[in-house]
């Protein structure tokens, strides 16, 4: 079985996702489809069909969990000795060199990886980029519209 890399903080975020539909969604999910019950015929019944529908679709999502919970390798950054090196989980500041524009970015597993949170995954071309260098480096990462030039501006380990 691959193991999946993922911070501690994605590992607690699925955990506590995973709870939330077991005790919660579950039970409302079971109660919505027995007040659907109770209105007759269920060939016809749009709730009750809504209601397992949903169900279903709940039910894949905690199996998608625990499986991903299963094969994860929780890595925490702040247990490692990464040299000043750009790591898995180490929070980088790059700076655009040409539009002089600086965004940090925490590196990821594929899993956890949000840009609306500039969480990137470790998969991804700029993270790829980044592996393994230090503080004061450039980067090149290619681009469709080409080549982007980036220092690293700071490397953290939160």
């Amino acid at each position: 079985m691959q193991r999946h890399p993922m911070t501690k903080e994605g590992a607690d975020a699925l955990q506590e996702e995973l709870q939330h539909l077991k005790k919660v969604e579950r039970p409302a999910v079971s109660n919505a489809i027995a007040e659907a019950r109770e209105h007759g015929d269920l060939k016809e019944n749009a709730e009750y069909h809504a209601a397992r529908e949903q169900q279903g679709l709940m039910e894949a999502r905690i199996k998608q969990i625990e499986s991903l919970l299963g094969s994860v390798q929780i890595i925490d950054v702040t247990k490692l000795n990464p040299n000043g090196k750009v790591v898995f989980g180490s929070t980088v500041t790059i700076l655009n060199v040409d539009t002089e524009e600086e965004v940090t970015y925490k590196i990821v597993g594929e899993e956890e990886a949000d840009i609306k949170h500039n969480k990137i995954s470790v998969n991804s071309p700029i993270a790829r980029a980044l592996i393994a260098k230090e503080e004061g480096e450039e980067i090149t990462v290619k681009a469709p519209s080409g080549n982007i030039e980036y220092e690293i501006v700071e490397i953290q380990y939160v």
